[in-house]
């Protein structure tokens, strides 16, 4: 086959496995897969959440990346081409619109947190947590919220960042940070786990992460695996489907689906080898949730010998997970600009990035001025219209992108056409894929999705 992107394409499968990785890879990897392993049976916990990956994660990789590569055009685009070529609905569209727009809410809120572990890199190489106090540290996160200035100096520079890398183009840019940062990343996480092996905690550390516990794996917990299976792969929202489109034809989908969700599973246990060992080694609370990476982490940091290299180290570390989810979430837009308005990159970029950067002052003042409380499915959000966000995009239109995905993969497009995509033939492997992607994963993102609005 001789489609090309016009955007250019990965030099090889191994970029778009970290260029794929980096998307999955961000700030929820670090704090929340570690956390929720703990709370729900450690081992259990992650036998469920493998099989999860197994039947709905790498399935639903696999038909995004087919889409994209299949359309080799933006999320938008590549649904309206499939769609017209498939002699399927024109408002097939809409899925593509649904990525593109999610991709943009979610990376509008993304920058603001992304600037507190920007902030954070500052705060722990001039010494700030040296010995303070939890009050102190508490003190210190809850003033950076309250002032909306600082928050979005820092949302400014990370959006920024993220603006310089995707402007450069796909090879010039996206394929050179990635270079840069997945290997960087992995190196900071294996130097925190070494450091983590010096505190003397740190077969308590993977006793709470792998010891399984069966009588804490409870019926919440499996869809709290099943979630997690779902959204730590970047999956509906459009990241996935472009960088598809960027993907040389003779590389295997199956193949490099597997490794990414090998790479993004691995990514979040190193964390946890890293930060619990060091958590228990100064009677901290594991169960901190965002909070841990925040306040508690910082206080273990102003206690611990090197406390200023390896506190400095880690908020890196979030930076550069966080910088190469970003890229990922803006890439769709960008693309769509470039091929229906004609823009450069450099202008697509940048109208993308400025457009982002003014929906997150709102995230911006949900922290402080602009601040009210709600409900959802039972349970009380504090931060207004950053929560309004979250919910929106998380709970609702990632599940149902995630499951229209697999139902145009499955049912609408041909047999002949997924086969010429994936490679595989007729064989096993092609419908062992077929059968989960139609019967299994339409099952698992719908529970997934009545889970999110509080149904079960």
């Amino acid at each position: 086959m001789s489609r090309k992107s016009i955007h250019g394409e990965w030099s090889n499968r191994w970029i778009f496995i970290l260029a794929a990785t980096g998307s999955a890879v961000g700030l929820g990897n670090i704090w929340k897969f570690p956390y929720i392993t703990g709370e729900y049976g450690g081992g259990a916990f992650v036998l469920v959440y493998l099989l999860c990956i197994a039947v709905i994660g790498i399935p639903i990789m696999m038909s995004e990346v087919l889409l994209g590569r299949r359309g080799k055009q933006s999320p938008i685009n590549t649904m309206r081409a499939l769609a017209k070529s498939e002699g399927a609905s024109r408002y097939w569209q809409l899925l593509g619109w649904s990525g593109v727009v999610a991709g943009f809410l979610i990376l509008s809120y993304y920058s603001v947190i992304a600037g507190w572990a920007l902030a954070y890199v500052l705060e722990a190489a001039s010494g700030a947590f040296t010995a303070q106090s939890a009050d102190n540290i508490g003190h210190l996160f809850s003033g950076m919220l309250a002032n909306p200035w600082v928050l979005l100096f820092w949302h400014s520079i990370f959006m920024l960042l993220t603006i310089v890398v995707v402007a450069r183009g796909v090879r010039q840019g996206l394929e050179k940070a990635i270079r840069f940062l997945m290997p960087a990343l992995f190196v900071l996480l294996i130097l925190m786990v070494g450091y983590a092996m010096s505190t003397g905690e740190f077969m308590q550390g993977v006793k709470f992460l792998f010891n399984p516990d069966f009588s804490k794996l409870s019926w919440a917990g499996v869809l709290t695996a099943m979630g997690h299976a779902f959204f730590t792969l970047s999956l509906g929202m459009g990241a996935i489907m472009i960088y598809g489109s960027y993907m040389p034809h003779d590389a295997s989908i199956a193949k490099t689906s597997i490794l990414v969700a090998v790479a993004d599973t691995l990514v979040a246990l190193l964390a946890g080898l890293a930060i619990f060992p060091i958590v228990f080694a100064y009677g901290l609370e594991p169960g901190a949730g965002p909070s841990l990476i925040f306040m508690t982490l910082p206080i273990a940091f102003g206690q611990m010998p090197g406390g200023i290299l390896f506190g400095t180290l880690f908020f890196v570390l979030l930076v550069f997970a966080a910088w190469s989810s970003a890229i990922s979430l803006i890439e769709p837009a960008v693309a769509w600009l470039v091929e229906n308005r004609n823009f450069t990159r450099i202008k697509a970029a940048l109208i993308t990035g400025i457009s982002t950067w003014l929906l997150g002052i709102i995230t911006v003042f949900s922290f402080n001025d602009w601040r009210f409380s709600f409900y959802f499915a039972g349970e009380k959000k504090t931060n207004g219209m950053f929560d309004v966000i979250d919910i929106l995009t998380a709970n609702i239109m990632l599940p149902l992108g995630g499951l229209f995905i697999a139902i145009f993969a499955a049912w609408v497009m041909r047999q002949q056409t997924s086969m010429d995509e994936l490679g595989m033939g007729q064989g096993a492997r092609y419908q062992l894929w077929k059968f989960l992607v139609r019967f299994v994963t339409p099952v698992g993102v719908t529970m997934i999705f009545l889970k999110a609005i509080g149904v079960l």
